[in-house]
């Protein structure tokens, strides 16, 4: 089905056609609409256009509403002050509007005009370490950008940027050799004799090993001198040493697998190309940024400079692309992934879901990249810059002891939390045993998720669980209980698979109108969401659809409406129609709405 225009975008075709009539010679001009508390609509653009035409801007409003073609669409317009315009909707229009989302999958959403090729990098973990709290925030913003950003049309590459190369790998793999039965368990999936081995197992094991290999690099001269040899066979690619490598990148990955799976994330092996998949552009990324002069030698390493980018001492800070030994750093990896991404995958945008205190370093890799020529008009990159998670005092997140918070630690306490809160209502909903432990499974995560997704990215947030997890407030689980309600009025409601009926011919009450106005907004913010990578309106906008659907249930019977019963229909349809509005928009967070809650 074609996508339905949202009343805003009719009424501002119709303001904008009026205010083109009444001044030809302005061209196409912006009636500047917007949601109002004086009526449905506010135009403001009049004034504007009246200081540049040198006209009275309440005889131009007065001309232009003239001009506006109200049909079944408009049912007042009224000037205001200097030369506003209140503009008010049928409320034929408003339910015929609503009628046609509700007959299309995507509920009218529109596809994107032109859609493109985004490649996402998100939800960078280290190789044989740890995912802690710090890593919570580029999963969460980058899956709910890959949701969203697909639901509008946008061809959508996911890329999980590992950490899986670097010079403790000498160090890891020299003390493997030496004591080959560390890692002596198959990883889930070598064929019929394979031992399942945990996520929690396998960190286990990788946590042992670094600890000993660590302990024996810094106390055994010889040691560290065979393992800093080992990095050497690894940078050129020995075959033993390569192998050793690859089980260390296997293990982390059933470590990995099993926190992303507990995120609720879906990733695919093939979507992991960490450091490690670059390392053959590496030579040619320095040969060609320095033969186009993009790139200069100082001091032996290959640098690019900036004019604004300075140290204290009032020096240039370059980007170091490759060191004076020959080794290579960061940017020269980032830059190959540009190249690939651009060349090979045929990106048109890049979304890096990084930490804001690496917005420097990307600041100078895409500034590298443009001066290259890898980046242009056509082909832009950003970065998605997140802040930091908080404790509840406001100071980044540690456990007492001053340690870094495990995630998979977090993510389990949020879902005891969480299951303790749905076992409150399980008896008087009737929830299995099974039911409470898989709802509180959604609760807990989708509390942590929306705790995130509801602030903007580049804002800090305190992680307090007692709020995520609260039925009241703008949490997740307030917007679960607000679907699971609607779910419970529409079973007793006895309307099964049947969609509910409705009547554009009736009068719709205050609450039923400021619920279905929002309802047709709900595209617009989808597309708003997408083109600023801005999630969190996503989440803003869920919240006022659970709150305006509490003032309507609470102030129109729907079950049992008086005077008739077509007015209860109507009032079952705006429920189908939040439900599945909620449910969307909850799955483009990444979240999940359970029927019975």
């Amino acid at each position: 089905m074609a996508s339905v225009p949202s009343l805003a975008s009719s009424v501002n075709q119709r303001v904008a056609d009026a205010l083109a009539s009444a001044l030809p010679d302005a061209g196409a001009s912006d009636p500047l609409l917007r949601r109002s508390d004086r009526a449905d609509f506010q135009a403001n653009g009049i004034l504007a256009l009246a200081k540049k035409a040198k006209a009275n801007p309440r005889e131009l409003a007065t001309t232009v509403v003239e001009g506006i073609d109200t049909g079944d669409l408009i049912k007042e317009i009224e000037v205001s002050g200097p030369g506003f315009l209140n503009i008010t909707i049928t409320d034929r229009a408003i339910v015929e509007t609503l009628t046609a989302r509700a007959a299309d999958d995507r509920l009218g959403v529109p596809l994107a005009a032109k859609p493109g090729t985004t490649v996402i990098d998100y939800a960078q973990p280290n190789v044989a370490k740890e995912m802690h709290v710090g890593h919570l925030r580029s999963a969460v913003i980058g899956a709910a950008m890959v949701e969203i950003l697909e639901f509008t049309g946008e061809k959508v590459v996911r890329r999980h940027h590992i950490g899986d190369w670097g010079t403790q790998f000498g160090m890891l793999i020299q003390y493997l050799m030496e004591h080959p039965h560390e890692l002596d368990h198959k990883a889930a999936g070598d064929g019929d004799d394979a031992v399942e081995v945990s996520g929690e197992e396998a960190m286990s094991n990788l946590n042992r090993l670094y600890k000993a290999s660590r302990t024996l690099f810094d106390s055994d001269e010889e040691f560290k001198t065979r393992a800093r040899a080992r990095v050497v066979d690894l940078q050129a690619g020995e075959p033993e040493t390569l192998a050793l490598w690859q089980r260390f990148v296997d293990e982390s990955k059933i470590y990995f697998y099993s926190v992303f799976n507990k995120l609720d994330m879906d990733i695919q092996d093939p979507d992991v190309v960490g450091e490690s998949g670059y390392n053959d552009m590496l030579v040619e990324t320095c040969k060609l940024l320095e033969d186009s002069g993009v790139a200069v030698r100082s001091n032996g390493a290959l640098c690019v400079f900036f004019d604004d980018v300075k140290g204290q001492d009032g020096n240039p800070t370059p980007l170091i692309v490759q060191k004076s030994d020959g080794g290579f750093g960061y940017a020269a990896t980032d830059l190959s992934a540009i190249r690939d991404r651009v060349g090979n995958l045929g990106a048109t945008e890049l979304i890096y879901v990084v930490d804001a205190r690496q917005s420097l370093h990307f600041k100078m890799v895409f500034e590298t990249a443009r001066r290259a020529g890898w980046l242009n008009d056509e082909v832009k990159a950003v970065q998605l810059a997140f802040g930091t998670v908080l404790g509840k005092d406001g100071k980044p997140f540690k456990t007492r002891e001053g340690e870094t918070v495990r995630l998979v630690d977090l993510l389990d306490e949020a879902v005891d939390r969480a299951t303790a809160v749905v076992r409150e209502k399980a008896e008087k909903v009737g929830l299995s045993e099974e039911e409470i432990i898989e709802n509180g499974q959604y609760v807990g995560i989708g509390a942590v998720k929306y705790a995130d997704l509801s602030t903007s990215a580049s804002r800090d947030y305190k992680f307090d669980l007692d709020q995520m997890v609260s039925l009241t407030g703008d949490t997740s689980v307030y917007l679960q209980y607000a679907y699971a309600r609607i779910k419970s009025i529409l079973r007793k409601a006895g309307e099964g698979d049947r969609k509910p009926l409705a009547h554009p011919e009736l009068e719709l009450a205050p609450a039923e109108r400021a619920l279905g106005l929002h309802l047709d907004q709900f595209g617009e913010v989808i597309a708003e969401s997408a083109a600023e990578h801005a999630p969190h309106k996503v989440a803003a906008y869920l919240y006022q659809l659970s709150s305006l659907f509490a003032t309507f249930y609470e102030q129109c019977p729907v079950v049992k409406p008086e005077p008739e019963l077509v007015v209860g229909e109507n009032r079952l349809f705006l429920c189908e129609l939040t439900a599945r509005t909620l449910s969307k928009g909850m799955s483009l967070l990444g979240i999940r709405t359970p029927e019975k809650l």
